[in-house]
């Protein structure tokens, strides 16, 4: 693997790190993690889906909601596959799986 793999590799787990920070102060928050259909989202946005949140932190949990560094949206599994809930990127193709840079990167690794 390059060194711009690796580093991108790295600036992924370090974005899912934030993520999972967030998710957790969200959970401290309303008791429970956003939902499937809320989704990432209601870490910028206050969800307007049951269950609301009624202790929705103003201004939200992040400023924006980054892109996995090959440009694509991370993905959010609730309930995970590998925990309570997941946070990923596909990798560099962009689809399940892969070896490699096309690996898989997730908040369980």
């Amino acid at each position: 693997m390059s060194r711009p793999d690796e580093a991108r590799r790295v600036a992924a787990k370090q974005d899912i790190g934030t993520i999972m920070q967030s998710l957790k102060l969200y959970r401290l928050d309303n008791g429970r993690y956003p939902t499937q259909e809320q989704g990432l989202r209601a870490l910028i946005e206050k969800p307007t889906t049951d269950p609301i949140p009624n202790n929705w932190k103003e201004g939200g949990y992040l400023e924006r909601l980054p892109n996995d560094p090959w440009g694509n949206t991370y993905q959010y599994l609730n309930p995970g596959v590998h925990g309570e809930i997941d946070v990923f990127s596909y990798g560099a193709d962009g689809k399940p799986g892969g070896e490699g840079n096309d690996a898989d990167i997730g908040s369980w690794q």
